[in-house]
C-alpha cells in the first residue's frame, strides 16, 4: 500500500492553471481558434506541460515507492499510452466531434485503470477536469467531474492509513471549485466577446455616420453653389439677357420706320451685352460685381446702377439713387456685393412685374445696421410671406434676395398695397458673426 499523500493545496494551484487558458473561450471552441492570441498559446502550453509534470510525478513516485513489482510494466505502459493520447488531443481539436468525444472517452478510460492500478496518478485528474469541461456540453462535462472526483476521493481514501474527512470532502471542494471558476470564466469570455462585437458594430456605424455625413455636407456644399449660381445668374446674365431681348425686340419693330431709333436700341443691347460679358468673367473667377469692380463702393455702384436701369428704360423708367447717413467704417465686400445683388434682383422684379415709371434706391447708414429700400409707383400686390407674390407660382427675385440676407445675419421687409406701389427694405446689421438660426422676415 502506498503511503498517505495530500493532493488537495497542489489539484486547487492546478485547476487554476488548467482553466486560465480557457478564459476567453465559449463552449464547443478549441483553443487552436485562439491560435493568434499570444497569452493564450502561452498559457495552453504551461497547461500542457503542468499535465505532463503531474504524469511524471506521479510515475516517478511509483518506481521509486514500488520498484519491481510486476504491474509496474503495465503503469509503465499506460503512463506512455495516456502521455500519447493526451499529445493526440490538441490535434483532434475541441469540439465535441465523434473523434473528439471517442478520444476522450479512451483518455479517461486509461487514467481510470491507471488509479485503480496506483492511487497517486488521481493527481493527473485536474487537466482532465479542464479537457472535459471544454470539449463536452455543459451537463454531460458535470457528469464527468463528478465521476473524475469520487475517483480521485476512492484512490486518496486507498492511500490514507485511515479514515480522514478533508480526503472525502477537499476532492469535490476543489472539483467544484475549478467548474465554478471555469464557468464563470467562459461566461465572461463571451459577455466579453459581446461586448467586443458591439464595439465593433459601433464604430462600424461611426464610421458609417461619418461617411454619410461628409456625403451630406457634400451635397449640402452642392446645394449651397448651386443656389449661389443660381442667384448670380439670375441678378445679373438673366436680367442683361432679358433687356437685351426686349431692345432687339423694339429695334426689329421699328427697323424700317425708324432706323436712328432702332440703332439706338442695338447699341444699347451691345452695352448690355459688354457688362453681362464683364460680368460673367468676374463671376467665373468669383470677383465682385462690375459696379464694385470699378471703385467708388456701394455707394457709386448704386448710383450706375440707377443711371443704367434709367437710360435702359427709355423714359418709360425713372431710378434715382439716395444715400442717407454717413459711413463710420468700410462695409464688407461681402455686404456690398449683396447689397448690390439685391437691388439688382428688386430692379429687375420692378421692370418685369410692377409696370411702375418710377423707382427710388435709398441707402441708410446707421450705427448698427445699413439697410437699403427699393421703392416703386407700381401695381403693387398683396404680399404672402416667405413665397412672394400672391398666386406667384414662379421667378427667383424675392428668394434669391432672403437667401442673400439670411447668409448676413439680416431681414427683409416687404410693404405692398395693390395699386400703391411697394416698397422693399433689406436691413444687414454690422455687427453679426453668423445668420440666425430661422430668421423672420416680416411682411
Amino acid at each position: 500500500m502506498e503511503h498517505r499523500s495530500r493532493p488537495a493545496p497542489g489539484a486547487g494551484a492546478d485547476t487554476v492553471t488548467g482553466l486560465a487558458p480557457e478564459a476567453g473561450r465559449t463552449p464547443g471552441n478549441a483553443v487552436r481558434d485562439r491560435a493568434g492570441d499570444p497569452d493564450a498559446r502561452w498559457l495552453t502550453a504551461l497547461m500542457h506541460a503542468a499535465f505532463f509534470l503531474l504524469l511524471g510525478a506521479s510515475l516517478t513516485r511509483f518506481l521509486l515507492r514500488h520498484p519491481g513489482e510486476a504491474r509496474t510494466p503495465w503503469i509503465i505502459a499506460l503512463s506512455v499510452a495516456i502521455a500519447v493520447l493526451y499529445v493526440i488531443g490538441p490535434v483532434l481539436g475541441s469540439r465535441p466531434t465523434p473523434r473528439s468525444l471517442v478520444w476522450l472517452g479512451v483518455l479517461v478510460a486509461v487514467w481510470m485503470v491507471l488509479v485503480v492500478l496506483a492511487p497517486s496518478f488521481a493527481w493527473c485528474a485536474v487537466p482532465l477536469f479542464f479537457t472535459g469541461l471544454r470539449i463536452l456540453p455543459p451537463r454531460a462535462a458535470l457528469a464527468l467531474v463528478a465521476l473524475l472526483t469520487l475517483f480521485v476521493v476512492a484512490a486518496q481514501l486507498r492511500l490514507a492509513e485511515g479514515f480522514d474527512p478533508n480526503l472525502v470532502l477537499a476532492p469535490p471542494a476543489v472539483a467544484a471549485v475549478a467548474t465554478a471558476v471555469f464557468v464563470h470564466m467562459q461566461r465572461q469570455a463571451v459577455r466579453q466577446r459581446e461586448l467586443s462585437e458591439r464595439q465593433r458594430e459601433l464604430i462600424d456605424d461611426l464610421l458609417r455616420t461619418r461617411r454619410e455625413l461628409a456625403a451630406t455636407e457634400r451635397r449640402e456644399g452642392t446645394l449651397a453653389e448651386r443656389q449661389r449660381l443660381s442667384m448670380e445668374i439670375h441678378d445679373t446674365l438673366a436680367q442683361g439677357l432679358s433687356s437685351q431681348q426686349m431692345l432687339l425686340q423694339a429695334a426689329d419693330r421699328t427697323w424700317d420706320a425708324d432706323p436712328a431709333t432702332a440703332r439706338r436700341h442695338v447699341r444699347t443691347a451691345t452695352g448690355i451685352a459688354e457688362r453681362n460679358l464683364a460680368e460673367a468673367r468676374r463671376f467665373v473667377h468669383d470677383l465682385a460685381p462690375a459696379d464694385l469692380a470699378e471703385g467708388g463702393g456701394l455707394e457709386a455702384a448704386l448710383h450706375a446702377l440707377a443711371a443704367r436701369e434709367t437710360a435702359q428704360g427709355q423714359g418709360r423708367l425713372t431710378v434715382r439713387c439716395h444715400v442717407e447717413g454717413e459711413r463710420h467704417t468700410a462695409l464688407p465686400d461681402r455686404v456690398q456685393s449683396a447689397l448690390l445683388r439685391i437691388a439688382q434682383g428688386a430692379l429687375a422684379n420692378v421692370k418685369e412685374h410692377a409696370n411702375a415709371t418710377e423707382a427710388a434706391l435709398t441707402l441708410t447708414h446707421l450705427d448698427d445696421r445699413v439697410v437699403l429700400d427699393i421703392a416703386d409707383n407700381g401695381e403693387g400686390f398683396v404680399p404672402t410671406g416667405r413665397t412672394g407674390t400672391a398666386g406667384s407660382v414662379r421667378g427667383h427675385g424675392l428668394p434669391a434676395i432672403r437667401a442673400r440676407l439670411h447668409q448676413l445675419g439680416g431681414t427683409l421687409t416687404i410693404e405692398s398695397v395693390p395699386g400703391e406701389g411697394t416698397v422693399l427694405s433689406a436691413a444687414v446689421p454690422l455687427t453679426a458673426t453668423s445668420p440666425p438660426t430661422a430668421p423672420e422676415d416680416l411682411v
